[in-house]
């Protein structure tokens, strides 16, 4: 038996797969209870993982990490190992733990190659761990409900009810505040990620856990009478660990890394899983997990039958009718538009719409004229930045979308970026630029906001397991 393997294996449990059982791969994982004397598996090399076509990715189960789906598995961590399984020309297999524990135990174990699964790289875990180049920042939060316990301050801390993740960094953190607090004490409950605890203090289970930022940050669109009491810790990084007895397979992930942060794909996977959230609004957010709950049921199976054949999800109209009218179908502004979808009469008209009121008819509606603007929208627009333009057209109208891109292309931006135009289109208030164009004034910051309100509703639906 290694160091490595016999120093973890004093504390960590053996591992249960969730997905194909990783016992299966290492029958010889060390156990607390009666530790194997049976070596880890013989290490592949890159060559190796090459030839054979498939990178084994050991991870855990969570909404910023992992989730089994219909199409297969998504989330930040499979995004990011499938990248690097592609750079390597291989195909990522992934292999989920029910623990940090049993996922640290696995890789030791040479169950698999490398362990992306949000892991923060402490001191600790260092000394026994091999660690790929961070890709994230997290800070360690303590959570807590707002009409509970919430310490605010570090003495405080012995007189709360904390439950944590087993195995995770942050007993580190909370056994390294205990040498200055030695009256604190803490619970454990192993999981694959902290959201079962955030949840379980939703409940009132605990007065408190402790959670990496950005997943607090998501939790907080779930259960929105979460708090942050106090930060825990500075700065930690993110990294993957990795089998170090894999020839090759250091030297590619160095590289890799660098070439990633350089290319942008780490700011984009931000981006995409981290970055639809705006600023913390709790009287916003707990008002749409209400809407979710009382008004969405009645219409959800229409936004689903109205996007069956179309080139976006249900859940992007539900978001969209969201920002619209908050699900209210006698929703109307005053200048005359109404319905769910908030159409105009003329709008209406166009689609074939007898009744604005009627929620069914407003849906169908609403999307028929979304996909006749994502089809009108110019064909250099793709992924995406086509789903922006087409909704900031339904907001401000596809004239002043071309006079956004004329004038992006005018300013050496790119008018097929969607990033670009939300830059480039509240300048068509301004009559420096506005006076110039075809389609003349417009209030071009309100479709920039429309875009990000209706990007961010679609999240929190995401994180209502919606």
């Amino acid at each position: 038996m290694t160091d490595i393997a016999r120093l973890i294996g004093s504390f960590f449990k053996p591992l249960r797969a969730a997905v194909v059982p990783v016992a299966l791969l290492a029958p010889a994982l060390v156990s607390c209870s009666q530790p194997s004397e049976t070596p880890p598996a013989e290490p592949d090399t890159l060559a190796v993982i090459r030839e054979r076509g498939e990178l084994v990715v050991l991870t855990l189960a969570g909404p910023t990490s992992y989730e089994a789906g219909p199409d297969g598995p998504t989330g930040y961590e499979v995004d990011l190992a499938r990248a690097f399984a592609d750079s390597l020309g291989v195909t990522a297999r992934f292999e989920v733990a029910d623990s940090i524990p049993d996922l640290l135990n696995a890789l030791t174990a040479g169950a698999g190659h490398l362990a992306a699964a949000g892991l923060t790289q402490t001191t600790e875990r260092s000394a026994l761990l091999a660690f790929a180049p961070a890709y994230k920042s997290v800070t360690e939060q303590l959570v807590c409900r707002r009409d509970g316990p919430t310490p605010t301050r570090r003495n405080a801390l012995a007189d709360t009810d904390i439950l944590v993740l087993e195995g995770s960094s942050y007993e580190e953190t909370l056994r390294t505040l205990q040498a200055t607090l030695p009256a604190l004490r803490w619970r454990t409950m192993p999981a694959g990620s902290a959201m079962p605890l955030l949840d379980a203090v939703e409940r009132g289970d605990a007065d408190c856990t402790v959670a990496d930022s950005h997943l607090t940050d998501f939790a907080r669109r779930r259960h929105p009478e979460l708090v942050v009491a106090q930060n825990l810790s500075n700065e930690q990084p993110l990294a993957w660990a990795y089998d170090a007895r894999v020839d090759g397979l250091a030297p590619a992930l160095t590289a890799w890394f660098a070439e990633a942060h350089d290319n942008g794909l780490l700011e984009a996977l931000d981006e995409t899983w981290f970055g639809q959230f705006g600023d913390y609004d709790y009287v916003d957010i707990a008002r749409f997990v209400r809407r979710v709950d009382n008004r969405l049921p009645r219409y959800r199976r229409w936004f689903e039958a109205a996007a069956e054949d179309l080139p976006f999800e249900w859940d992007l109209l539900a978001a969209q009718a969201y920002q619209e009218s908050h699900w209210d179908p006698e929703a109307v502004s005053a200048t005359g538009v109404r319905g769910l979808m908030m159409l105009t009469l003329s709008t209406a008209e166009r689609v074939g719409i007898e009744d604005r009121t009627d929620p069914l008819q407003s849906i169908r509606g609403g999307a028929a004229y979304l996909d006749d603007l994502y089809a009108r929208v110019p064909d250099g627009v793709v992924g995406e930045d086509r789903l922006w333009f087409a909704l900031a057209a339904y907001n401000v109208g596809m004239g002043h979308m071309y006079d956004a891109r004329r004038l992006a292309e005018r300013l050496g931006r790119d008018k097929n970026s969607w990033d670009d135009l939300a830059e480039t289109l509240p300048l068509l208030s301004d009559p420096q630029y506005y006076s110039t164009l075809r389609y003349g004034y417009a209030r071009g910051h309100e479709p920039v906001r429309y875009v990000a309100k209706i990007r961010e509703y679609r999240a929190m639906l995401a994180a209502q397991g919606l």
